[in-house]
């Protein structure tokens, strides 16, 4: 099988680091910061969207994103792999995955300079395919990066599921008509999830083996 993973409370808690750099931009910018417990509800659509749901409301527009986006982004590819930690039991899962000969992408909706360093900071020699945000690529919930994936990886495999914690990753995976499982430890509450109506859903990563075909 393909099986696609969200990389951001799926794969990483990455939380930490993406709060202390929105944090820094707001501060270098002259705006309030925020408690880094509330940032998991901010993030799953990427870097630009992060920063306008950090700013006043007032200040949510276009010029001040990438005025902020400029002190964001030096300052998250210096610092991303700071407190940032897989989950556990990822790379066991991972590593079990390869080993039954299961093909691995992850998709992402972090740019993709950091998509690709973080995950190959952790999970060296383990991915087939990894994607980020992209210029002139629509983000997730757009289908476009399961498509890509699909397509870069189609010599190698077929059956794609996806994996993810959040609703954008649930509707990505509904737009791009691939089946989902959702994972409870990430960003978006169990109870959150199951009231949206989520179907699949694992609390551990161990519990991926169980619904997969080659156990």
């Amino acid at each position: 099988m393909i099986l696609i993973f969200d990389l951001d409370g799926t794969l990483l808690n990455t939380i930490d680091d993406l709060g202390y750099a929105c944090n820094y931009a707001l501060a270098q910018t002259g705006f309030p910061t925020h408690p880094i417990e509330a940032y998991p509800a901010m993030v799953g659509n990427g870097i630009s969207n992060l920063i306008r749901r950090a700013l006043p409301e007032a200040e949510r527009n276009d010029e001040t994103v990438a005025r902020l986006r400029e002190f964001f982004v030096p300052y998250y590819n210096e610092h991303n792999c700071d407190q940032t930690r897989p989950y556990d039991g990822i790379p066991q899962l991972l590593s079990t995955l390869r080993a039954k000969g299961h093909t691995l992408a992850v998709a992402s909706n972090k740019y993709q300079a950091a998509t690709e360093k973080i995950v190959r900071h952790f999970f060296p020699d383990t991915f087939d395919c990894i994607l980020g945000e992209r210029d002139g690529i629509p983000r997730k919930p757009d289908p476009q990066i399961v498509a890509d994936i699909l397509n870069a990886v189609a010599s190698k495999a077929s059956l794609p599921l996806y994996i993810g914690d959040s609703l954008v990753d649930r509707d990505t995976a509904l737009n791009a008509r691939v089946p989902f499982v959702a994972c409870s430890w990430g960003f978006v509450p169990r109870e959150r999830l199951i009231e949206a109506g989520v179907t699949t859903l694992i609390d551990r990563p161990e519990e991926l083996l169980s619904l997969l075909p080659i156990h």
